[in-house]
């Protein structure tokens, strides 16, 4: 039985968009990606997304085209048998500096809430968890190489032997990201873009995200890969 991907959602610092629907829009003169709110993202609105730290929001956005692109609706009170994993370089250690600056700052005493919620890596998964609905595993990895790859392929597993009946894949960081839905092919009834090992094969040779979307964009168009 095949596993494949059946959609992707991305976002840099010039555009964002979707790949199996073809979507791609660009900011507008002097805005940049983490000053846009996200509202023309997301099916409904995402309560106190303003607070959330950058991580956060770049996954949250990610997310949602993802699932647009791969045709999988969601709203407040949907659950679905969903996981999710994640990875990217530096972990949640942008949070981490802020949240001890803000802890010298008030007197090595007491530090915001609000930062200590985002010291955990997985914690930008736990939120896209949340207003997604989504009940399947949830897990931050990272590695010292091709992190990403590595991810797909234990999504792939956790998908073949029904630990979820889908899995979200992707890497955020601080202007960038990407995020992969994976599904049994015969289970889903949607168009699918590639098999899991091809993606792999793709991730294990592309670096950034514009180059990532590419290559996937190629293969939407008819093209073979680099």
């Amino acid at each position: 039985m095949n596993i494949s991907i059946h959609g992707i959602g991305w976002i840099h610092k010039e555009e964002y968009g979707c790949i199996m629907k073809e979507k791609r829009s660009s900011y507008t003169d002097g805005e940049s990606v983490n000053a846009r709110s996200g509202k023309d993202i997301f099916h409904y609105p995402f309560k106190n997304f303003g607070r959330l730290d950058t991580l956060s929001k770049m996954t949250c956005r990610a997310v949602a085209l993802a699932l647009d692109d791969a045709g999988i609706g969601y709203s407040p009170d949907r659950k679905q048998d969903i996981g999710i994993i994640g990875t990217n370089t530096a972990g949640s250690l942008h949070s981490d500096v802020q949240y001890f600056k803000d802890y010298l700052e008030s007197g090595r005493t007491l530090s915001r809430a609000n930062l200590f919620i985002y010291t955990l890596p997985s914690s930008p998964l736990g939120e896209a968890a949340i207003y997604f609905g989504l009940q399947g595993p949830l897990l931050y990895a990272t590695g010292r190489d091709k992190a990403l790859a590595a991810i797909m392929a234990m999504a792939a597993d956790m998908t073949f032997h029904d630990e979820a009946s889908a899995m979200l894949v992707g890497t955020a960081g601080e202007d960038e990201a990407v995020f992969f839905v994976v599904m049994k092919e015969s289970d889903s009834g949607r168009s699918v873009l590639c098999n899991v090992d091809s993606a792999i094969e793709i991730l294990n040779n592309t670096g950034t995200v514009p180059c990532i979307i590419k290559e996937f964009s190629n293969i939407k168009k008819g093209k073979s890969p680099r």
